[in-house]
């Protein structure tokens, strides 16, 4: 990526114990820093014990569990490494400015450390994203019917524009394959039937209530979170017992852990049988 730099900038992400920039704590921070001067982007990750539970909910998403921090530095002891890192430079990242700058902000503070934004220029890519591809019912209209929306927000102005955007969908996406987020091709799923339609917007593939687990598109009841994320839930499960112990004793549906109890079962007689 060539960028027009007249002052260092570091992008960086975190994951952390949740999503309260204030409560929670970091647990994983990776930065890349670009320089002005020109020469090479240096990365840095660090893992970093919490010293505090960290939420089921947000090990669901980075599969970052208490067992993988227990012997890593705290904050503290890798404040300075970080702070030096970032030195006086602009920050970027997804999401950025609403997350992971104000809960490094906190962080730094604890310490006695104050990380000042007023002289520096902050970088949020999602929000870039999210101008330039409005997800609303204008922009849709704009985008696939290359008109206005007169009346917006009349309801029957609204249900006639979304008409209009499916019909528009429908002659762009006439014979587009679509590639899901696990990598496989769907040939051609827009088309004029509501069926197929409705096979595309719905969640068949989600086994639970909860959305943990899913089937791909080979059949298979994969993972739909954590550190294991598209993996095969039985043959991962049979391979790591902690993880499957993690599950049965954490805060998932009766539902998911049914589920996994018979996919592990299964998978253990079809073994013997074999």
């Amino acid at each position: 990526m060539q960028l027009k730099l007249d002052r260092d900038v570091v992008f960086f992400d975190i994951e952390a114990t949740g999503l309260n920039v204030i409560r929670d704590r970091i647990v994983q921070i990776a930065l890349i820093k670009y320089f002005k001067s020109g020469k090479p982007p240096e990365e840095l990750t660090l893992m970093i014990n919490p010293s505090m539970p960290i939420s089921e909910e947000a090990i669901a998403v980075h599969g970052i569990t208490p067992d993988m921090l227990k012997n890593k530095p705290v904050f503290a002891q890798v404040a300075d490494q970080l702070w030096d890192f970032i030195g006086n430079a602009d920050l970027g990242g997804y999401n950025s400015d609403r997350y992971d700058i104000p809960m490094l902000m906190e962080e730094f503070a604890r310490v006695g450390k104050e990380l000042s934004i007023n002289n520096r220029r902050t970088v949020d890519v999602q929000k870039i994203f999210y101008k330039m591809e409005p997800r609303t019912l204008v922009a849709a209209l704009k985008h696939y019917c290359g008109k206005p929306l007169e009346d917006a927000h009349d309801a029957l102005a609204d249900v006639r524009a979304t008409v209009e955007v499916l019909g528009g969908m429908i002659k762009k996406y006439k014979d587009v394959d679509y590639v899901d987020g696990d990598g496989y091709t769907h040939p051609a799923p827009i088309t004029e039937s509501i069926e197929d339609l409705a096979k595309f917007t719905s969640e068949t593939r989600m086994l639970d209530a909860t959305q943990r687990l899913k089937y791909n598109p080979r059949g298979e009841v994969v993972f739909n979170f954590g550190k294991y994320v598209g993996k095969p839930v039985a043959e991962t499960l049979v391979k790591d017992k902690q993880y499957y112990h993690w599950i049965l004793e954490k805060e998932f549906s009766s539902q998911v852990k049914q589920i996994v109890r018979k996919l592990v079962d299964d998978h253990i007689k079809a073994k013997k049988s074999s």
